[in-house]
Parts: C-alpha cells; structure tokens; sequence
C-alpha cells in the first residue's frame, strides 16, 4: 500500500482536483484505490457525489470506536473508494491534541487498510495544523500543486521550513507546477528558473482549463468526460510520473 498525501498550505491551488484525477487513473489502472476527503469543506466528497457525512464524527473515528471500514462509501468507479469529509473534522486538531502520540494517529488508522488498498490518496486540508503534521507522517509521499506565483512559492518554502524543524524526513515531497497560464509571464519565468533551485519538482505541470473547472458540473473526475482533453492527458502523465518515483 501506498499512502499520497494531495497537500499545500494555500487553498485555491488544484489540489483537490489532483486527488481525484489521481485517483481516478490509478483506479482505472486495476489499483485499488481509496480517497479520503479529510478537508470539512468537503470538495472531493462533491465530487464523487457522496453525502458528506461520516457517522459518529471525527471523534468516535480517532477514538477507535469506528473502524475506517464501515465509514467507506463506494464510488461510481471501479476499484474507487471514498471516505468522505465531515464538518466534525474542523475540530480534528483539538481532538488529536488529546490522544496519545497525537501526531501518528491517522497512520494508526490506515495501518489495518494496507490488505484492502494499493493506493490511498488524502485530499487534505489548507493548513499548518496538527492534522497536516500527521498526514505528513502517514504518507509515503506528498503530492504539493504548486501555482507558480510568487506567494505560492512562498508557502512552499515555509512547507520545507516546518518539516525541517519537526524532522519529518520519510516522506518524499513531489512538488509540481499546476493551474499554469503560459500567457503570463511570471508562470513562464518560473516554469524555467525554479527547477533548478527545486529540483525535486516533477516535470509535469498542469495548465489551467475549463475542462478542469467542470469537474463541479459533471461531478466526476475530469478523466470520465475528457480523458483526451489537454488538461486530462496532463494529469495521465502527472500520474506517470507519480509512479515512477514511489
């Protein structure tokens, strides 16, 4: 099993979107796969046309009183799994603050999933929390879209800054370029100069689309109605790439 952590510190930044799509083509792929929407603004569970809903709250869930199988809904896809958001899961850091090793508790959770899913993708939430710590120590690698502006550039750094100072070394970082508009310059620019200050970038970027954008419409990954679309053979091989380095 492989745990990917969909994460950035700014909202706003195609990182749902990359859960999903992600997901999505593992899934088409024979993987079985599993997205767990832990954002309580709830996007991905949208998406997938799920109540979000998760029965007891966050709070039974960290307590172990619900076992993480019987909250997993089924999606419209084969081999595609979701557990959806809650609006308990706005107060997960103060409930994980109250467990014992607080900052491993959702790898505790996963651990029991590792005979029943290939790949686990968790849309997480905008934030420096508790929460993103855990998800940091849970994953075996972190998938960081990243709009190449000045600001987002910024919050990435301030990523590298706080995993260097809690010494959160497992996780591989797999930071990629997306909602790219090569009509402007400063996405040009830093589409250039920035791998070689980051190399760890992946070299696949996603552009900006509407193709993307009616994800909200069609409630669907973007692969179901537009695989060959710019933006679908985009995240194909953003997907191949992901692979390739796990």
């Amino acid at each position: 099993m492989r745990i990917i952590g969909v994460y950035n510190i700014k909202g706003g930044v195609g990182k749902t979107a990359t859960a999903v799509n992600l997901a999505y083509l593992s899934a088409r792929e024979g993987y079985k796969t599993l997205v767990w929407d832990l954002d309580p603004q709830a996007a991905a569970t949208y998406y997938f046309r799920v109540k979000p809903k998760v029965k007891g709250g966050s709070k039974k869930m960290l307590k172990g009183k619900r076992e993480l199988d019987d909250l997993i809904k089924g999606s419209d896809f084969e081999n595609l799994d979701l557990l959806p958001a809650d609006f308990s899961y706005r107060n997960m850091d103060l409930m994980l603050g109250e467990a014992n090793k607080p900052a491993k508790q959702l790898m505790k959770l996963l651990r029991p999933l590792s005979q029943e899913y290939d790949r686990i993708f968790l849309d997480c939430p905008p934030s420096i929390s508790l929460v993103s710590e855990n998800i940091f120590r849970a994953a075996d690698a972190l998938l960081i879209p990243t709009i190449p502006t000045t600001l987002s550039l910024r919050t990435y750094q301030q990523l590298l800054e706080f995993l260097q100072g809690h010494k959160v070394t497992s996780v591989k970082l797999m930071p990629f370029f997306s909602m790219v508009d090569r009509r402007k310059r400063m996405h040009l620019d830093m589409l250039e100069d920035l791998p070689i200050q980051y190399p760890e970038l992946l070299n696949t970027y996603i552009p900006y689309a509407s193709d993307v954008e009616l994800m909200g419409i069609y409630r669907s990954p973007l692969g179901s109605y537009a695989l060959n679309s710019i933006a679908g053979r985009a995240y194909q091989r953003l997907w191949d790439e992901v692979k390739a380095g796990l």
